[in-house]
């Protein structure tokens, strides 16, 4: 496995999809607050950065817990992964 993995990220509540590399030696808290803050930069802040969001896996529909690395999850290239605000 190499140094990053680009998945495919979507965001419902703008209605937005974005390709992203995301390094896979890092905790998912902090790639979701990575993710988090590019999405709103790209956006222009159309989404709110001090909510709290989770990332859930497109197709199996696996909600990831933010104490696992992403190289110890099913994240690979390609993956398509949904960001959704946590209630």
């Amino acid at each position: 496995m190499n140094n990053k993995v680009l998945i495919q990220l979507f965001v419902p509540e703008i209605d937005e999809t974005f390709d992203l590399f995301i390094p896979v030696n890092e905790l998912l808290w902090k790639i979701k607050k990575l993710v988090v803050k590019s999405v709103y930069d790209l956006t222009n802040g159309e989404i709110d950065p001090t909510k709290e969001y989770i990332l859930i896996n497109k197709i199996t529909g696996e909600i990831y817990k933010d104490n696992v690395i992403i190289r110890d999850t099913n994240i690979r290239n390609a993956t398509e992964i949904v960001l959704l605000l946590s209630k």
